[in-house]
């Protein structure tokens, strides 16, 4: 039982390093978010302590268009 609280923890920590790394780069400051730039953000957060290793994940993705 308490192995798991201890790797809840650090999955936690482990997030909250990404979210900080992902402010750092300015990726919360743009009101127009697109899916790429949610996608970046995403596995920026996800990268967590891997950002600062010289990581720097990047998504693309292409919407489809609705037709006319």
């Amino acid at each position: 039982m308490r192995g798991t609280s201890i790797f809840g923890v650090l999955v936690v920590i482990w997030l909250i390093i990404g979210a900080v790394a992902a402010g750092q780069r300015g990726y919360y400051g743009n009101d127009e978010t697109n899916c790429a730039e949610a996608g970046t953000i995403l596995v920026t957060i996800v990268a967590g302590p891997l950002n600062y290793l010289g990581a720097n994940p990047k998504v693309d993705c292409k919407l489809p268009e609705p037709s006319r």
